[in-house]
């Protein structure tokens, strides 16, 4: 099932990804897995971006095609989720508008039973905070896949500093250029390399 979603959406193939994941719903599948079987197709669209063999037509095909699967999904991982361990605020940060990885994390998030506030892309330090106080947020989640993210995130940083909200809640960053370096930068209590490493570093502050 896995091996046959990821291949699916990795061609690009719309009709053939979605009723894969019907399928795969039909069986019972762990929703877990199904969406990381669409996060591994997407990482091979990503692969093919890079080295020329894939145009922004297809990246943007396929981004659609995961929105719509993960639309599939997500009301069986709200059914599942009884008992929240904790909540989270999500979200891409000022003047950066990518969604992919920051998408994947969320749903992978409330598959492990996270209560989760997605704040969309482009997001203003100001927003973070409000929300993080407004839901009493043990967890701050900032992506950000352009170099100009990282003075983004450290003035988002500040911002929950300022605002008395730091010391009570972690905050973690993640994106593809992010490394120990911008950790340090920032200011953030860690980064995950990939969507199933966040959801490892939630699980350690909240989970």
């Amino acid at each position: 099932m896995s091996e046959s979603i990821a291949a699916l959406i990795s061609e690009v193939e719309e009709d053939r990804t979605l009723e894969e994941v019907r399928k795969a719903m039909d069986e019972n599948a762990d929703p877990l897995s199904i969406v990381e079987a669409l996060r591994a197709g997407m990482s091979v669209v990503g692969d093919k971006y890079e080295t020329g063999e894939y145009f922004l037509p297809e990246l943007v095909l396929s981004a659609e095609i995961f929105k719509e699967a993960i639309a599939l999904v997500e009301p069986l991982l709200q059914s599942d989720n009884l008992a929240t361990r904790g909540t989270v605020v999500i979200g891409t940060v000022q003047g950066d508008v990518h969604d992919i990885g920051k998408n994947i994390v969320a749903t992978m998030l409330k598959c492990n039973g996270y209560e989760v506030h997605d704040l969309g892309v482009d997001v203003a330090p100001q927003y973070f905070v409000e929300e993080a106080r407004e839901t009493g947020a043990g967890l701050v989640a900032m992506s950000g896949l352009l170099t100009l993210a990282f003075n983004s995130m450290k003035d988002t940083v500040d911002a929950l500093a300022e605002a008395g909200l730091r010391d009570r809640l972690k905050i973690i960053i993640g994106g593809g250029p992010v490394n120990e370096k911008v950790l340090e930068y920032c200011g953030a209590d860690a980064y995950g390399k990939d969507p199933s490493e966040a959801v490892k570093l939630a699980n350690q502050h909240l989970g």
